[in-house]
């Protein structure tokens, strides 16, 4: 029997640690499979990027061994697929409700170092208790996740750490790397540090380079980085429509990528609080860097910004009783301030709110009104349970009668995530968990990020009202000089729509619109958005499971509901990991896949015919048959040699008989494709066929 599982950890960092997979033979000691190859392939849209890294790797040993593979996954990637290959048969995981006993995640405290290391704070991991890789044997593993591009002030970047010098330095047979990107806006500029020998081709609106080398050690970064023309700003949306979807809310999917052109006046003033946890526990290293962030942010305050600074262990203290003006004279005294600021003690996180939330009572309208408050541990002294802290934190928030921006930071191990999250959740700010030496980094870079806000108290409708629902996040966040809004959300009709986005801009409303035509059709090179509502819909989800009782009723029908959109969507949750269908203890009469036909009881449960005629020109059709009363929409996906999708082609399939479907050589976009192999899988629900045809002009 096979058991195959993963565990993802999504642990926000502002760093984006991510390179070729590991295949670990001893945690503890640091052994692992030879690397002999890398093929990483990056499709870029609209500065949304799903990675496709494919690693093959040696059992160098005169032993098998129990697969056990690691991956470093960047910052708010999602997994949205896994496979491996081993004696030229492919096998692809699926998503399974998480066993926490078999949670294959290694114990930090004994890994090796250097694997500890190269993994950093954002993994992933997946073990094998009864699947082996014989002696002598290679296997290929490959993982397809999504992520977002970091952005600022037009700024794209990229970055893969392709260093592997810290788990092996023997060469490698081969290394491949292509980056391709398609924008709506105008790339002004485009740079790498890849080697010289790249192809690379730069045109208005895309990019496309490629990279392969042979015999050389992995030791080496890559770092991609493009700039977007700021004279293109607004709305920039991404659709597509999806048949058979799980639910009731419509075929449509999207992804708004929103920047708006700023006002003639694009800064609004700020009244900012640092809120600092000086308790015990942040002695050493992290006190240190708290002062240096504290510091940081101080001396990067706008002229006609007010501030105060708010320090606590058991008891609070305040730099001042009220916010202060920032000029010259209060900086300095408030760096000598925060020079003064030592660790001892519990920690009141209450007391903290309670001198620091009640000076917004005066605050205008025409300011943006910003906490940043970071903590390393649970509450201590005052109020110390969760619910009842976060009940009386918002309580004095709203008797300010002033929306103020809440932004969190947990730092190491023992931080209340649930705490954190939720507030900043329900307060428009953002949560991120760092390590105990990333305090000052991330937090520094942060601040400047937020550092000047150009829109407030913002609300986004649409026009017709009901074409459009379940958009997230629920609740905006102020928008920043530089940055971008991101929301994702569901359509029922693919019809024009007026999307209205409404804010404040010192006190004065402002309000933009937007006309966007929603897709009317699957859009192959678009279908990672339902992968991304799926996330969003779940993180808005997992903010409502942490508010509720763990045992309630309330709680668990929260977690179902995640759980079954994890399984619906195929995207990684905290309840649900990836397992191999032969080992789903739930399927009674498993599958068994050969070249053409899954069976099952001996019986041929599907056929896959192959395509007519092989080679061909323009035309050929692929053929399949099925001995089931199955009635679902099946995928037809073809694939050129470079393992890259060309067409999406959709079978409707009604109880058992023989179906097929013709492919007139002509890829997503309608253009004709290339000569040479082309792979294709039929996909059913259960069982993926797969085989390979020659197209000659």
């Amino acid at each position: 029997m096979k058991k195959i599982m993963l565990v993802s950890l999504l642990l926000l960092s502002a760093i984006s640690i991510f390179a070729n997979g590991v295949c670990i033979k001893n945690v503890k000691e640091g052994l692992f499979m030879e690397l002999l190859g890398s093929n990483v392939d990056v499709v870029v849209e609209n500065q949304v990027a799903v990675i496709t890294t494919t690693q093959k790797f040696l059992n160098d040993t005169p032993e098998d061994f129990v697969l056990y593979y690691g991956f470093p996954l960047p910052e708010g990637a999602s997994s949205i697929g896994l496979s491996w290959k081993i004696k030229e048969t492919w096998y692809d995981a699926e998503i399974t409700v998480t066993d926490p006993e078999n949670d294959p995640s290694p114990n930090p405290t004994e890994m090796d170092k250097n694997l500890k290391t190269y993994m950093g704070n954002t993994s992933l991991y997946f073990s094998s208790e009864d699947y082996t890789v014989p002696s002598g044997e290679t296997i290929e593993i490959k993982l397809t996740y999504v992520q977002l591009l970091s952005y600022e002030f037009g700024q794209v970047d990229f970055n893969y750490p392709n260093d592997y010098s810290l788990i092996q330095t023997k060469e490698l047979l081969e290394q491949q790397f292509r980056f391709e990107l398609n924008s709506p806006r105008i790339i002004e500029s485009f740079d790498h540090n890849i080697d010289e020998s790249i192809s690379l081709h730069i045109e208005t609106y895309s990019v496309t380079l490629s990279y392969k080398d042979e015999m050389k050690p992995a030791n080496k970064d890559y770092h991609l980085s493009y700039s977007l023309s700021l004279d293109d700003l607004g709305l920039f949306d991404i659709s597509t429509l999806l048949n058979d979807v799980p639910d009731e809310l419509g075929e449509g999917f999207f992804t708004f990528i929103v920047e708006p052109e700023p006002g003639e006046e694009n800064v609004i003033n700020k009244v900012f609080t640092l809120i600092v946890d000086r308790s015990g526990s942040m002695s050493g290293d992290k006190i240190v860097h708290a002062r240096n962030a504290a510091s940081f942010i101080v001396n990067h305050l706008n002229e006609g910004d007010l501030f105060n600074i708010v320090d606590f262990s058991a008891e609070a203290n305040s730099y001042a009783n009220e916010h202060v003006q920032f000029n010259e004279s209060n900086k300095a005294t408030a760096l000598e301030y925060i020079l003064k600021i030592n660790d001892a003690g519990g920690t009141n996180i209450s007391g903290a709110f309670d001198v620091a939330v009640p000076q917004f009572s005066v605050a205008s309208e025409n300011t943006a009104n910003i906490i940043i408050f970071f903590t390393d541990g649970q509450a201590t002294v005052g109020i110390t349970t969760t619910n009842e802290l976060l009940d009386h934190i918002n309580q004095l928030i709203e008797e300010t009668e002033t929306n103020i921006n809440l932004f969190t930071f947990g730092i190491g191990g023992y931080a209340n995530e649930q705490l954190l999250s939720s507030l900043a959740s329900q307060n428009s700010g953002l949560f991120a968990n760092l390590g105990s030496n990333e305090l000052e980094e991330i937090i520094t870079a942060f601040y400047l990020k937020i550092q000047n806000p150009v829109l407030t108290d913002i609300s986004l409708t649409f026009n017709p009202e009901n074409i459009v629902s379940q958009t997230y996040p629920k609740k905006l966040n102020n928008l920043y000089q530089g940055s971008q809004m991101i929301i994702s959300g569901r359509y029922s009709e693919a019809t024009p729509v007026n999307a209205i986005l409404q804010g404040k801009q010192f006190g004065n409303n402002i309000t933009y619109e937007y006309d966007i035509a929603l897709s009317d059709t699957i859009t192959t090179k678009y279908l990672f958005v339902t992968k991304l509502w799926a996330k969003a819909k779940i993180e808005d989800l997992m903010i409502n499971y942490y508010m509720a009782d763990k045992d309630s009723p309330e709680a668990e029908a929260i977690k179902q509901e995640i759980i079954d959109i994890s399984l619906a969507y195929g995207v990684i949750s905290p309840f649900t990991n990836y397992i191999d269908p032969d080992d789903d203890p739930d399927n009674d009469d498993p599958y068994i896949a050969t070249d053409d036909c899954l069976t099952s009881k001996a019986t041929c449960i599907y056929k896959l015919h192959g395509n007519y005629p092989n080679p061909f020109n323009p035309e050929t059709t692929i053929s399949f048959s099925i001995n089931a009363d199955l009635n679902e929409i099946v995928l037809v996906k073809i694939y050129n040699s470079k393992g890259q999708l060309v067409k999406l082609l959709a079978v409707k399939v009604m109880g058992m008989g023989k179906y097929s479907i013709v492919w007139n050589g002509t890829d997503d976009s309608g253009k004709t494709a290339a000569s040479g192999v082309y792979f294709y899988t039929v996909g059913f629900s259960n069982a993926v066929l797969s085989s390979k045809m020659i197209l000659i002009k």
